[in-house]
């Protein structure tokens, strides 16, 4: 398991009844049983193929009494009261949002959703928060140079300087959105328009804001 899945693990409670949603390979579902102790794992996909591949893995690993697997999409598939906390990673956060919108029910039984979004962050972070989640806890993860962003949600709020404040990928996180930024920058740099418009100067803001908590 990597160390994208592995941040994600940290923040699941021991024992705990959880979801694993878009399990793929079933890689997350067998470590939570195995370093987690928990109760119950749901592992879920809409696709038959990835299940196929996790229950093969879960065989081998001698969980299939302990890893229920089900095909279907997003939360769809669980039922109230069932679990605690929900996992979803690896997926996109525009289709992570579509899947909490479409299963609100399911979001409120729970006591803790955490995320790891591919793309589309602050999307992720501004429909969790409109619906009464706080930010719990998050971190960053790195794998073949690329960072993400693991996001631990609860109806809780925690005072604690978080994981990702303290994480030595900080820094390099943080540079590598400002030379993102830069190249969209430099693209509209190039038509007189482009740098009248609100969006540039936005940029140009968020750009300073970045290097600020660098420097």
């Amino acid at each position: 398991m990597d160390a994208r899945l592995k941040a994600v693990m940290q923040f699941v409670t021991k024992g705990a009844r959880v979801a694993d949603i878009g399990t793929d390979h079933g890689y997350l579902a067998i470590e939570l049983i195995r370093e987690k102790n928990c109760e119950k794992v749901i592992a879920t996909d809409k696709n038959k193929l990835p299940l196929e591949s996790s229950r093969r893995n879960i065989i081998d690993a001698g969980f299939q009494d302990k890893i229920d697997l089900r095909l279907g999409d997003g939360l769809t598939v669980l039922k109230i009261d069932e679990i605690d906390e929900i996992c979803i990673a690896g997926l996109g956060g525009s289709l992570i949002v579509d899947i909490l919108k479409n299963s609100p029910k399911i979001v409120n039984s729970v006591k803790k959703i955490i995320i790891q979004p591919m793309n589309a962050v602050d999307k992720v972070r501004e429909f969790m928060q409109e619906n009464n989640y706080f930010i719990y806890d998050e971190d960053l993860a790195e794998v073949d140079e690329i960072i993400y962003e693991i996001i631990c949600f609860s109806r809780f709020k925690n005072n604690l300087p978080t994981k990702k404040s303290q994480s030595i990928l900080l820094k390099k996180f943080y540079q590598k959105k400002i030379e993102k930024l830069q190249r969209v920058l430099d693209e509209m740099s190039k038509s007189s328009n482009a740098i009248k418009t609100e969006k540039y100067l936005e940029i140009r803001k968020k750009i300073s804001e970045l290097e600020a908590m660098i420097n």
